[in-house]
Formats: C-alpha cells, structure tokens, sequence
C-alpha cells in the first residue's frame, strides 16, 4: 500500500500527515495526530461518536476517507473551545450535568455546534432532530436537549 502526504486543516492549523488514501480520518486524528476527543464507536458511521465539523457540517470521521478531506477546515471538539476555555455550549452541558460516561459527548457537541451556527434559536423538536443520529447509551438525552436550548438561550454560537 502506498502512503500519500495530505496537508490537513484541523482546528485552524495546518497538519501534515502520512497515510493511505482510504485510511478513515477518524484513525488520522486518534492515531496520527493525538486528537483522541473524537471516539471510535461503531466504525460504521451509524452511532455519532466520531463526528466531526467539515466545513461546518457534521460527518463522521470513521467512514471518512483523509483523501476526501485535504484542503477542507477540519473542527473536533478539541477546536470547540474558545481561547482554551469550554465554549458556551460546552459550559451548558456541565451546568446540566449532561454527561455521565460521556463517551457519546464528542459528537453531540459537534452536532449541536452545527446546529446552533445554523439555527441559534432552536426548538426542542430541532435539537431532538440535530441530535437523532447520537446514539446515549446512559440515557442523558433529556440532559443534553436542556444544554443546548440553555446554551442558545445564553446567546452561544459556533
């Protein structure tokens, strides 16, 4: 197999790496780059655990070939912080105490910074909709729905 060096946009920084073209991007951040934020869960792109921001949008980085992502801007949760402090957004899930093992949290962040970019006053039906494709298995959704309403309440935006 031959490695091909993509020079990625992650964050707002730029980042070179040596992979295959196929090699999922989820792998690249994890393995390559050290950002473990994003979580691996089902691999198939199905659970939410792994999304990621492409160009704003959210997309799960497992099923995301890194050939498909070179010269586009690259955001995970680590790059949700704002000058190294818990976004609005994030501050509202501990303020709700959102999070129980918190394995799922990494994509529900990224969705729902998606969505309040795109929609800062969401109802609670388009919240529930943002985040229909996270799988919680500790069933904190409930938790989660309130953070993001309280985080647009408080005026947060991506």
């Amino acid at each position: 197999m031959q490695t091909t060096t993509f020079h990625l946009r992650i964050n707002g920084s730029d980042r070179s790496v040596q992979a295959e073209e196929n090699t999922p991007l989820l792998d690249v951040l994890r393995n390559a780059l050290g950002l473990v934020g994003t979580r691996f869960g089902c691999g198939a792109g199905e659970c939410g655990a792994c999304h990621v921001l492409l160009d704003g949008v959210s997309v799960p980085a497992c099923d995301t070939p890194v050939a498909a992502v070179q010269g586009r801007a690259i955001v995970t949760v680590e790059g949700l912080a704002e000058n190294g402090r818990p976004s609005a957004l994030q501050q509202a899930l501990l303020q709700e105490q959102a999070g129980q093992c918190g394995y799922c949290l990494s994509g529900i962040l990224v969705s729902a910074t998606e969505l309040l970019a795109r929609v800062p006053q969401p109802s609670e039906a388009e919240v529930r909709a943002a985040l229909d494709r996270h799988l919680c298995r500790c069933g904190a959704h409930n938790r989660i729905v309130r953070a993001v309403l309280r985080a647009a309440q408080a005026g947060a935006t991506a």
